[in-house]
């Protein structure tokens, strides 16, 4: 098994030796925003030649692109809404990203139950035109599941109600750890990151956009960063930046809510993804994650505005309970079985009139008045269409050359091996000497760097944990992790699926982050504080 050598370039150890650079130099662009969008326009923008900045206001992935469904997926649903060229783009965009890292693109079967031979009919219609868009290989096409494969498969599943279950491949990712690869691969070309940096001006020379200022969050140092172009891909907070090059920007977003609670899998031990009907007859997705399953998600205007952390209210929990506890055969679910739920904002472009789940999911480019290129809507699963776009588009904006595509495009960091899963498992089990348990979990967030991350040390953070210091150790000097909440939420995604280990780890990671970031007691107290605050307001409904 593989096992490069861990990278430096998004170190936190070296933040000050990053700002320095970024003050020192002109780049051709800066990107704001360090989510999918902005991640995949760097990585994009490096590999064809250019000097590359990029801020993140807050953590890489913090907003939108930490809080999808985890799916790198077509949206089959879309093909009904017509929306045919952006289906093919994204159905199309799964093999590529299965292909630059299968470790982040994991294949498994998505249930699509039908309670008449005529719904499944119309499904597998739609499933059939889905594939051969994006061009399914003969042994991932769909399947046609009876009641024995059920029983074998699936079988809390209600047959009694859904007679007739179409079974097709999709793809399960982690988003967060999606964009630290698409970060940490623009770095390794050359581009200059750092998160915990929130842009607050956009500097102009003669009435176009020449770079911008940002204040660190962590030492509140300021910084001003000069570019050639400046591209606003901030996601949901995409308005606010434009607001800093025009203030009278008319409004662009319609930002609609979406909620997943989390389940521990004894209570719900679902086998595979399933689509189920929720009342208002839109579709929402069960899906088996280790030891937990997951349901969302909740699709609903959200008028508060860009908050990093969206409310999570007891109307959206039941509105995903129901169809649950209705489709398969358990002990009816409630508040308290709810170990963990996670609520995002999907910046979409404002079409007046329409109810969120109307609305298209396309992408949009769009020039300010001074120059700026903002990148806006879209899906997880097109981020790199939408990249080259929004590229395209600032290039000519800027007046940069770019060098010719490369058709060879390298894996993504730790996409480096075939995608067999279970062997990479086996792999760290026999020669690393990891459980099972842990060594399934870390092939799947590290890839090929399994090996590299387990060379630092397999000692599990505490017993039975699953989760080894060694990650935490990664987190800081390869993955640009600076806080608490950034290892918690986003590194090792314990706030998410691992419940039981949640509160055992977060004082043991504390330390090493102390040991390691030169904490004070006060600082790491702060830390676990706010940790503990967020933890508790995610789960806030079960006191409503």
């Amino acid at each position: 098994m593989p096992a490069p050598m861990p990278d430096t370039v998004l170190s936190t150890l070296r933040r000050d030796q990053t700002a320095d650079t970024l003050e020192s130099e002109v780049f051709d662009l800066v990107i704001v925003g360090g989510g999918i969008s902005g991640a995949g326009v760097a990585r994009e923008a490096a590999r064809r030649g250019l000097r590359v900045a990029l801020l993140e206001a807050e953590d890489y992935a913090s907003g939108t692109s930490s809080r999808s469904s985890k799916l790198i997926h077509g949206g089959l649903r879309y093909l009904a809404m017509g929306e045919v060229a952006l289906v093919r783009k994204t159905a199309l965009e799964r093999k590529e990203i299965f292909r630059l890292a299968p470790h982040l693109a994991e294949k498994r079967w998505m249930l699509l139950p039908s309670r008449s031979y005529g719904t499944f009919l119309k499904l597998r219609t739609a499933v059939t035109a889905y594939e051969k868009l994006g061009d399914v290989d003969a042994e991932d096409r769909h399947q046609h599941w009876k009641r024995a494969d059920l029983e074998r498969d699936e079988p809390l599943l209600d047959r009694e109600t859904y007679k007739y279950v179409c079974a097709y491949r999709e793809y399960l990712t982690d988003d967060a750890h999606l964009v630290l690869a698409n970060v940490r691969a623009a770095a390794g070309l050359g581009a200059v990151v750092l998160n915990h940096a929130r842009v607050d001006r956009i500097i102009t020379q003669d009435g176009v956009a020449s770079g911008v200022e940002a204040v660190c969050g962590l030492t509140g140092r300021r910084l001003t960063v000069r570019a050639r172009g400046v591209v606003n891909a901030a996601g949901p907070w995409v308005e606010a930046v434009q607001r800093l090059e025009d203030s009278s920007a008319p409004p662009l977003l319609h930002l609609s809510k979406g909620v997943h609670i989390v389940l521990p899998a004894e209570r719900l031990p679902v086998r595979n993804m399933i689509v189920l009907e929720a009342e208002d007859r839109r579709t929402i997705f069960v899906i088996r994650h280790g030891a937990c399953v997951y349901v969302g998600t909740t699709d609903t205007s959200y008028e508060p505005g860009s908050d990093l952390w969206p409310t999570i209210d007891r109307e959206d929990v039941d509105y995903l309970l129901k169809p649950v506890t209705n489709a398969f055969s358990v002990d009816p679910l409630g508040l308290d079985d709810i170990v963990a739920a996670w609520s995002g904002l999907r910046p979409l472009i404002a079409e007046p009139g329409k109810a969120p789940q109307e609305i298209s999911r396309k992408d949009e480019v769009l020039v300010g008045p001074a120059r700026v290129v903002t990148l806006a809507g879209g899906k997880l699963t097109g981020y790199r269409p939408m990249a080259r776009e929004a590229l395209d588009c600032a290039a000519e904006v800027a007046g940069l050359s770019l060098a010719p595509d490369r058709p060879d495009d390298v894996p993504l960091p730790g996409g480096d091996f075939d995608g067999d899963l279970a062997a990479l498992t086996g792999e760290l089990v026999a020669r690393a000497g990891v459980p099972e348990v842990a060594a399934s979990r870390l092939a799947r967030l590290y890839g090929a760097e399994a090996g590299a991350v387990v060379s630092l040390g397999v000692e599990e953070l505490v017993p039975g944990a699953s989760v080894l210091a060694s990650e935490v150790e990664w987190a800081v000097t390869t993955e640009g992790a600076a806080t608490l909440e950034d290892v918690i939420y986003r590194r090792l995604r314990t706030a998410l699926y691992n419940p039981e280990a949640r509160e055992a780890t977060l004082g043991p990671v504390a330390d090493l982050l102390a040991s390691k970031l030169g904490w004070s007691e006060a600082e790491q107290e702060t830390q676990v504080d706010a940790v503990r605050a967020r933890l508790a307001a995610d789960l806030a409904f079960q006191g409503s």
